[in-house]
């Protein structure tokens, strides 16, 4: 029977992969967990997970050369997402080892979320909720309404298509930046990026995480928005120059901004950001829900299945380079 390794720490299992997900791939694999909360270093991943030929991956967990190298009966390294930056995929191809990655089932999870926070931002509702947690009373201020307000959305992929739709259901304009992207929507209107900054009320970062959007959002980008405007990451840290963000928080140069994101290990806000008196953050929650979670833990079960058949997985990055797997399952469908 095929083995397989969940690499999610024992706490992170049941909310990252999920019982029913867990039962659906003991049903047609030897199953191992991760029995340390540390994250492991790639000696320490090998060690536990020896003989397996399925890794299925946490985001702390590292696919790297040295794994590779030390897994010889490794086939195929899967990850329970589509960011697989923990995976360093060309030394997987030179291993013969198949990597995987899980399509978004965050879409509605985090587009929801995004609706909240500019619904908290423009409202004052955590800050209110603060000054009553403290023992002070709370004075009313005048909030914003989203019917009528322009947000502007720098991205265009599968999150943003679900979110204009909500977006456009309260009422709102939405302008979206995606230089690679059009909307091809005549309800939404394509801008350049400064357009974008200038004329939103709310900026919407949802760009994927590469080196050419590595701190998209800087001391000149910030500088462009609207002094009442509100910024959200629901994307990625790495598309924020955090010492910037701060700097024109601290100048009000906008009013405010929401995060899920952020540099700190585990792609948590940075502590620092989160502590402004100006920033509502949370703990990297956007996608954590239970059909989010399930919806890719699931097709991580039906990659495996796919995988046990000698069939290609669908989510699979590098099938043409995955020798190791056509070698021992390919042969045994042969």
């Amino acid at each position: 029977m095929t083995s397989v390794f969940i690499s999610h720490p024992p706490s992170k299992l049941a909310s990252y992969y999920g019982d029913r997900a867990i039962a659906a791939l003991q049903a047609i694999a030897d199953v191992r967990f991760n029995p340390r909360e540390t994250d492991l270093s790639s000696a320490e991943l090998a060690e536990l997970a020896r003989g397996c030929d399925v890794i299925i991956s946490y985001r702390q967990t590292m696919g790297d050369a040295a794994l590779f190298a030390a897994m010889p009966e490794l086939k195929a390294f899967m990850r329970c997402a589509i960011d697989i930056r923990n995976i360093d995929v060309a030394a997987a191809s030179r291993h013969g080892v198949l990597v995987t990655q899980a399509s978004a089932g965050f879409i509605a999870s985090v587009a929801e979320w995004i609706i909240g926070m500019m619904i908290d931002l423009s409202r004052h509702i955590s800050k209110s909720s603060t000054q009553y947690h403290a023992g002070l009373n709370a004075p009313p201020v005048m909030g914003r309404e989203l019917r009528g307000a322009t947000v502007g959305i720098i991205g265009y992929g599968q999150i943003s298509r679900y979110f204009c739709d909500l977006a456009l259901a309260f009422g709102m304009s939405v302008v979206v930046h995606d230089p690679f992207t059009p909307t091809g929507r005549p309800a939404l209107k394509d801008v350049s990026l400064n357009t974008l900054l200038r004329e939103a009320d709310y900026v919407v970062c949802l760009a994927a995480a590469t080196e050419t959007t590595e701190n998209l959002m800087n001391a000149q980008t910030f500088s462009l928005m609207k002094k009442t405007a509100f910024f959200i990451n629901a994307s990625r840290g790495n598309l924020v120059d955090e010492h910037a963000l701060l700097a024109a928080l601290d100048a009000s140069v906008f009013n405010g901004c929401a995060l899920d994101v952020g540099r700190a290990p585990d792609q948590m806000p940075s502590p620092l950001v989160a502590a402004h008196p100006k920033v509502i953050a949370t703990p990297h929650i956007g996608g954590l829900t239970p059909p989010a979670i399930e919806h890719q833990a699931m097709e991580t079960v039906a990659q495996v299945a796919e995988l046990v058949r000698g069939r290609v997985p669908e989510g699979a990055v590098n099938a043409c380079e995955a020798f190791r797997w056509s070698q021992a399952f390919g042969a045994a469908q042969a």
